[in-house]
Parts: structure tokens; sequence; C-alpha cells
């Protein structure tokens, strides 16, 4: 199964991870992870080439870890904001079959000292 890992703090997208294969077929024949690969592969690219934001990479079999060292740039959010919902149509779309994919979105605040008794939703 693949297992993607978002984490926002404060509005803005600060960690990504893509782990694991689909077993969604053969090797090479694997529908669900090319299409996520797809996905994956060409937001980092348009992130490196179209945007200010700042991110540390690492790619290895079966995983991608991206780590914003900044908060990414409008363009950069408009990037991630168009993964998560490539890969969470994905994931809908196998819903009621088995699951190749499993999405999980964790919001991270930060309070100020000021702020800290102030409640978030």
């Amino acid at each position: 199964m693949i297992k993607i890992q978002v984490e926002k703090k404060n509005g803005s997208y600060s960690k990504f991870s893509c782990t694991g294969h689909a077993g969604a077929g053969k090797a090479g024949e694997d529908i669900v992870c090319a299409g996520v690969s797809a996905l994956v592969i060409t937001t980092v690219n348009a992130l490196e080439a179209f945007t200010d934001s700042r991110f540390s990479l690492r790619e290895e079999d079966g995983l991608v870890r991206l780590v914003f060292t900044s908060p990414p740039s409008e363009k950069g959010q408009l990037l991630m904001d168009s993964l998560v919902l490539g890969l969470s149509q994905i994931e809908e779309s196998l819903k009621g079959g088995p699951t190749y994919i499993k999405i999980n979105i964790r919001e991270v605040f930060d309070y100020d000292a000021d702020e800290s008794s102030a409640v978030r939703p």
C-alpha cells in the first residue's frame, strides 16, 4: 500500500512523504503506482522549476520525502494543493475495493505566547 503523509503548519505545507508500493499490478503494470508517481514527480519538478520554495528532498525506491525549510511560496502552496487533490481523487476512486493508497493530512498550529489561550479549530 502507498502511504501519503502531509503536514501543514499554520496553514502552510511543511512536510510531504510518499512511501510504499500500491501492489495493484505487476511491476511496470501497476496503474495506481504510475498515477501516484506521475503526480509526485511532476509536483517536485514544478516546485523546483517554477517557485522560490525551499525544501529538502529524499528519494529512494518506494520513498519520496519533501520537507519545506520555510513556508512555500503562493505558487508552491498551489502546486501542493493540486498534488493533494490528485492523490485524494485516486484514493476516492478506489473506495470499495482493496486499499492501495492511504492519505493522512495533519494540521499543526504554533501559538505565540500572547495567543496561547486562543482556541483553534
